[in-house]
């Protein structure tokens, strides 16, 4: 019985419209991270010089830092992102399929 509710559901194209909208969504957001990440090793990896200038004059703080704290905390910021909308609109659909084929 339980394998017939699960092809009613797969074959359901809301079911189809959230899975796509998902995992287009989370593919987005990762691919953005990881763009991130990366262009920002590539950065120290072969300009390293743009990376030692000092925020102030006589400072010892460089501008590396500052990059590296917003590349974490956009990750942060894009999870919550992610998180949010999961709770939101993404469980909205779900609940909406489980009534429709209980």
């Amino acid at each position: 019985m339980t394998t017939d509710i699960y092809r009613r559901v797969e074959a359901d194209p809301a079911y189809q419209q959230l899975t796509q909208r998902r995992g287009r969504f989370a593919l987005t957001l990762s691919f953005i991270t990881l763009l991130s990440y990366y262009a920002f090793m590539a950065l120290v990896a072969f300009a390293p010089q743009s990376l030692h200038a000092t925020i102030f004059e006589g400072g010892t703080l460089t501008i590396g830092v500052p990059m590296g704290v917003t590349l974490i905390l956009g990750s942060w910021l894009l999870t919550g992102w992610y998180v949010r909308k999961a709770n939101t609109e993404f469980d909205q659909l779900t609940q909406s399929l489980v009534e429709r084929h209980q």
